[in-house]
């Protein structure tokens, strides 16, 4: 476990270091004409909020789960409080997509 948590802070700093390196991809902006950075911007940043959105979305949907299977008289109640975040993570997932296909097709 604490292997795992070793690698995922070595890549998200590697992937710091790769956004300060490259100002340009990581805001989506490319003022020489060079359209391929805009379009790596799009990817990273449409990439990042999609898997951000799906871990939400997996540990909501596992702690649902959890306390449906400790109290299944409680169904109800808890798929009703379960449905307003899932459906907010998962316009944010759109919302990135759609953004991100913004800045491909306008470059």
């Amino acid at each position: 476990m604490r292997s795992n948590r070793k690698r995922f802070a070595y890549a998200t700093l590697m992937l710091a270091f790769l956004m300060l390196a490259a100002p340009s991809a990581a805001l989506a902006q490319d003022g020489s004409g060079n359209a391929a950075l805009g379009y790596f911007g799009a990817a990273i940043g449409a990439g990042i909020a999609v898997v951000g959105a799906g871990i939400g979305i997996s540990r909501l949907t596992a702690a649902a789960v959890e306390s449906i299977a400790r109290q299944p008289q409680a169904a109800k109640d808890i798929v009703g409080a379960f449905q307003l975040p899932l459906f907010l993570l998962e316009g944010v997932a759109v919302i990135a997509l759609g953004v991100s296909f913004v800045v491909i097709f306008m470059t």
